[in-house]
Order: C-alpha cells, then sequence, then structure tokens
C-alpha cells in the first residue's frame, strides 16, 4: 500500500490520557471457543491456565467467555470509542493468544494512520518558529568567531556584592570628609 492510500492524521492523544491517571481503553474483551474442536485447544488452554490472571491484573476490563459448538476461536475486542476489533486465534496455542490479549488491551482503538508530523499544536504561534537567534542581533551571523567582545560577560545589573561595596565605600567617604 503506498503512502497516498493510507489515511493519515496528526498526533494526537486519546481522551487526554497520559495528563491524568492512565485509562485503559480497553472496555471488554470476548473469547468465543468451541467446547470439543481442536481449533479451539489453545483458547480453551488460555483459559484454564492464564485467563484468571489476566481479569486480576485488569479488572478495568470486562472479560465474556462465548463457547459456541463447531465455531472457530476468535478474540473480540470493543474500545471506549466504540471501535470494534477481532482477530481469528484457530489453532493458535496459548502463548500467542496472551500476547493477542496483551497487545488489544495496549491498544488505544484507534486505527493505525500514517502519522503526517510527530508534533502538532491546536494553538499555533502567530509569531512564527522560535530560534536562539531570534531577539539577537543580525550582526552576529557575520561575525569571526571566537570574537572576545561577544564572549564578555554582560552585566545588566549591579549584583548584591558589588552594591554592598559601593556602600561601604560611601560610607568610608563620608567618614573621612568628616
Amino acid at each position: 500500500m503506498s503512502s497516498t492510500s493510507t489515511p493519515s492524521t496528526f498526533l494526537k492523544n486519546i481522551l487526554q490520557n497520559g495528563i491524568g491517571r492512565h485509562i485503559c481503553q480497553l472496555q471488554r474483551i470476548t473469547l468465543c471457543f468451541c467446547k470439543s474442536h481442536t481449533g479451539s485447544n489453545g483458547m480453551r488452554e488460555y483459559i484454564e491456565h492464564h485467563l484468571l490472571d489476566f481479569t486480576r491484573e485488569n479488572p478495568g476490563i470486562v472479560v465474556y467467555l462465548k463457547p459456541r459448538r463447531h465455531r472457530t476461536a476468535r478474540l473480540q475486542a470493543e474500545y471506549l470509542n466504540g471501535y470494534f476489533e477481532s482477530f481469528n486465534t484457530h489453532n493458535k496455542d496459548k502463548d500467542e493468544i496472551s500476547k493477542w490479549m496483551e497487545l488489544m488491551r495496549t491498544r488505544s482503538g484507534v486505527q493505525i494512520k500514517r502519522i503526517r508530523k510527530p508534533w502538532h499544536t491546536e494553538n499555533p504561534s502567530i509569531q512564527g518558529v522560535w530560534h536562539s537567534f531570534a531577539n539577537k542581533s543580525p550582526s552576529l551571523n557575520v561575525t569571526e568567531f571566537p570574537d572576545k567582545e561577544l564572549g564578555k560577560c554582560f552585566k545588566s545589573k549591579m549584583s548584591a556584592t558589588d552594591y554592598l561595596l559601593s556602600l561601604k565605600e560611601e560610607i568610608s567617604k563620608e567618614k573621612t570628609s568628616q
């Protein structure tokens, strides 16, 4: 698939997730399997050995078990934004099903799209892009470095030490003049 046919979007955060506490976007997951078919062996083993651990670690996710005769095994995930995803787990082992469960748990529920830019703002600046020479003299662009004049420390205000020393000198001058 080329980049012109792939949908693209700006980088965004789902429901401001991460600003406050993390909210798992997976709302419910349904494990569909057959009680007798050999293609559902991995799903049945996952349910026996790993499902209780998954539900204890993720109390915010509702897990449904849907045994159906002569149906293929699959995972169905529904996210908070309404996105519905289904994955066929026919003849998959329990470790692979565990990886798919973890992938569905960590997804945001947004369809995978190409990102246009790695940054985005809702309030773009009307002043333009800031850079390190934004408020500096244009003569800095044509100066040969190293330059002794530019290397000097600029003091805009008198430091507290200099102020106290000047007060001491004034007091000593007043004492000598008296």
